[in-house]
C-alpha cells in the first residue's frame, strides 16, 4: 500500500475510534427520537457516480446513523433479551477488524484459530458442559439450533443406517419431534428447515412458568429429537432436564437444548441450581452477544460428541488443507467468517469466572429490584423474577398495552411487550450488565410516572 492510502486509512481509523467515544459516552434516549428517525431520510440513498471523500462519508454515518440508534447499551433498554457491550469486548472488536481476519481454517488465520479453539474450550468449561463437548462459532443461537438439529438428524438416522449426507431424507426412516410448549420460535424453525416439519412436533405441555410437566411428557421412542430450553424468554425459568434426559438416553433419542441466553445461569453458583442436569443433553445452543455482553453478533452450537457436529458439517475440496485441525468451516454453517471467538476471548479472558458469575448475579439482581419498585407501586408481577427476566401487569389488557406505548414514547426507558397465559404483559429484560441500580431506579419512575399518565 502507498504511503498516500496508508495515511488516508489510519486518519479514518482514528477519526472513526474518536466518534466510536464520543457515542458510548454521549448521554442519549433509550430509543431514538422521532426526529432522529425522520433524519435518516436524508441519508444518501442513491448510488453516486463518483467517488466521495471517504471522511465525509464517515461524518454522515455518524451524524445521521449514531442518533437514530437503539441505545441497548445504553443501561435502560430493557426490550427483548438484548445486551449490552463490556468495554473489553467492545476494543476487542476493533481490534479484530483492523486484522479482518477470515476464521474458516488455521491455515487462513493461525491467530483466529488459537482464539476460536480457547474460547471455545472455555464456554463449554464455565457452563459446565461434558469435557468432550465440542462447539463452532456462529451467528446467533439460531443459526446454533439450526446447526444442532442438523447434527442430531443426522445421527439419529445415522444410527439406523442411514446417510443423509449421501442418501438426502426422501425414504429415510421417520424422526419424532417433541418440543416443550414453551420453545422458542428459533428452535421451531431450525426444525422446519431441516425438513422435519413443523407438523409433525409433539407439544410437551408447560406448568405456570413455562416448564415442561416431567409427568406430562409425551413418550419417547427410536429416532427421537426432543427440544428443551434453557431461560423461557418471558419467565427465565429452564426445564427440568435430569429427567427428560434419562428418557431420552434410554430410547436412544437426542435431547438439545436452546439456551440461548439462560444457559448462563449455569456460570453462577448462585443460580446453577436452576439449569440442573442440563449438561445431559446432547447439543447445546448458546448466545454470546446476549448475557455475555459481547457485540453482535456472536453465539456457539456445541455438541457433546463433537464428531457428531463435524460429520453433519465437514466440507471437503481439492484446494482444502486434507488436515485442517479445528477448522472453524467443519463445525458450523458457514465457510468464511469473521474472527467471532476474539471477543469472547477477551471477555472471559478479563473477567474469569468469577466475574463472569458476578455478570449473571448482577443482572438476576436488577430484574428482582425492578420487579420490586413497581410491584411496592402496585403493578403485578405475572411471574417472580428468577433470572433476569421480570413480567408486570398494570390491570386489564387495554391499560398494559397504553403504559407500554407511553414508556416507549418516553424514551428514558425502553421496555416492549409479550403475551403470557393470555395476559398481555410488559416484559422488562436485564441484560446489559453494565446497568446500574441507579438505572433501574430511574426507569421504574419514568414507567410509574407513564402509568400514573394513562389513568
Amino acid at each position: 500500500m502507498d504511503n498516500e492510502r496508508q495515511g488516508e486509512k489510519l486518519r479514518l481509523l482514528a477519526d472513526a475510534a474518536l466518534r466510536a467515544a464520543s457515542y458510548c459516552a454521549a448521554e442519549a434516549p433509550a430509543f431514538p427520537t422521532a426526529e432522529a428517525i425522520a433524519a435518516l431520510g436524508d441519508v444518501t440513498d442513491v448510488l453516486p457516480a463518483q467517488s466521495r471523500d471517504a471522511a465525509s462519508v464517515i461524518a454522515e454515518l455518524d451524524s445521521l446513523g449514531s442518533a437514530a440508534t437503539v441505545r441497548s447499551t445504553g443501561g435502560r433498554y430493557f426490550g427483548f433479551v438484548n445486551g449490552g457491550t463490556e468495554p473489553e469486548a467492545l476494543a476487542a472488536t476493533v481490534l479484530a477488524s483492523a486484522w479482518d481476519q477470515n476464521a474458516a481454517l488455521p491455515l487462513m488465520s493461525p491467530a483466529a484459530a488459537r482464539f476460536d479453539e480457547i474460547a471455545a474450550r472455555w464456554v463449554v468449561e464455565i457452563l459446565g458442559l461434558p469435557a468432550p463437548a465440542t462447539g463452532g462459532f456462529c451467528g446467533g443461537a439460531a443459526v446454533a439450533n439450526l446447526t444442532c438439529v442438523l447434527a442430531a438428524r443426522d445421527a439419529l438416522l445415522r444410527a439406523d443406517g442411514w446417510d443423509v449426507a449421501q442418501d438426502g431424507l426422501a425414504g429415510a426412516p421417520p424422526i419424532t419431534v417433541v418440543a416443550s410448549a414453551e420453545i422458542h420460535i428459533a428452535a421451531v424453525r431450525a426444525v422446519r428447515l431441516a425438513g422435519l416439519g413443523e407438523a409433525n412436533i409433539v407439544s410437551a405441555p408447560t406448568d405456570d412458568c413455562g416448564r415442561v410437566r416431567v409427568g406430562d411428557f409425551p413418550a419417547i421412542g427410536p429416532r427421537t429429537l426432543v427440544l428443551m430450553q434453557a431461560g423461557n424468554v418471558n419467565t427465565g425459568h429452564s426445564d427440568p432436564f435430569g429427567p427428560i434426559a434419562e428418557q431420552v438416553h434410554a430410547a436412544n433419542g437426542w435431547l438439545h437444548v436452546d439456551g440461548a441466553f439462560g444457559l448462563w445461569a449455569a456460570a453462577s453458583p448462585a443460580r446453577r441450581s436452576l439449569v440442573v442436569g442440563v449438561e445431559q443433553a446432547d447439543s447445546w445452543a448458546v448466545d454470546c452477544h446476549k448475557w455475555l455482553n459481547v457485540p453482535y453478533d456472536s453465539a456457539l452450537a456445541i455438541c457433546a460428541r463433537g464428531e457428531d457436529l463435524r460429520a453433519s458439517m465437514a466440507m471437503n475440496a481439492a484446494y482444502l488443507p486434507a488436515n485442517a485441525e479445528r477448522g472453524a468451516m467443519h463445525l458450523g454453517l458457514q465457510m468464511s467468517q469473521r474472527a467471532r471467538a476474539v471477543e469472547t476471548w477477551a471477555v472471559l479472558a478479563t473477567k474469569g469466572r468469577q466475574g463472569v458469575a458476578q455478570m449473571i448475579d448482577h443482572t438476576c439482581d436488577l430484574a428482582t429490584l425492578m420487579a420490586g419498585r413497581l410491584a411496592a407501586a402496585g403493578a403485578e408481577i405475572l411471574v417472580e423474577p428468577v433470572l433476569n427476566q421480570a413480567l408486570v401487569a398494570f390491570g386489564d389488557d387495554a391499560t398494559t398495552d397504553a403504559v407500554i406505548a407511553a414508556v416507549q414514547a418516553d424514551g428514558t426507558a425502553w421496555a416492549g411487550g409479550t403475551v403470557w397465559q393470555g395476559r398481555t404483559a410488559m416484559r422488562v429484560s436485564c441484560s446489559d450488565t453494565l446497568a446500574s441500580s441507579a438505572d433501574i431506579d430511574e426507569a421504574a419512575e419514568a414507567i410509574i410516572r407513564c402509568w400514573r399518565a394513562t389513568g
